[in-house]
């Protein structure tokens, strides 16, 4: 595993931290929830400025601390999980910021509503990678203004109910963001949200 899926993997958890603070409806005590997620940063702050983090060294005072939207937990909604069949799912090639596709699998859609709207956004998997979380990049109306022009992303914990929170506050920049010699994976057409996310991490 490289390096920098093994970072990836680790801020999975801290994503994870986040979501533990959600309910299959809406955050059960908005303080409880927005101090969680204000926790999981500062973490993900600290854990940038260890050795090994995406961030190199001589960037880290242009980069850290991370730039957030407020949270805002409206942009963590209900969604519903429509799994594509194991014989049905489509291998598709993904473009990535160095011009290495990438082989993914697709794993379905979460489908949910936001801003009035309904929205669906198809997950994914690395090819021969666990498919013990859902792998969601995506573009809005932000990106390329207040948030990454390459998009951004969500690591979302495989749930066995079928229900899920899609939370925008947990929204990450890819590690090319910081470091052009990382390897990322640019989010494909079905996943262009008609709308602004603003929330989740955004660019200076």
């Amino acid at each position: 595993m490289t390096s920098a899926r093994r970072w990836s993997r680790g801020l999975v958890a801290v994503a994870a931290l986040v979501m533990a603070s959600a309910c299959a409806t809406r955050p059960p005590d908005e303080s409880s929830y927005i101090s969680g997620v204000e926790s999981a940063r500062t973490a993900k702050d600290a854990a940038f400025r260890m050795a090994g983090s995406p961030v190199p060294k001589e960037a880290q005072a242009t980069f850290l601390p991370l730039a957030y939207f407020p949270i805002d937990p409206v942009y963590a909604v209900p969604a519903a999980f429509r799994e594509d069949p194991p014989e049905a799912r489509q291998k598709v090639e993904i473009q990535t910021s160095t011009h290495q596709p990438r082989q993914m699998e697709r794993l379905g859609t979460l489908n949910f509503t936001l801003q009035g709207q309904a929205l669906r956004l198809a997950a994914y998997r690395e090819v021969g990678q666990s498919a013990d979380h859902l792998f969601v990049p995506f573009t809005d109306l932000t990106t390329g203004k207040d948030t990454y022009q390459a998009g951004r992303f969500l690591d979302i914990e495989r749930s066995p109910t079928g229900i899920y929170v899609v939370d925008f506050n947990t929204a990450y920049n890819p590690y090319c963001y910081y470091n052009p010699t990382y390897d990322c994976p640019y989010p494909p057409k079905e996943n262009r949200l008609p709308v602004a996310i603003r929330a989740g991490e955004r660019v200076r």
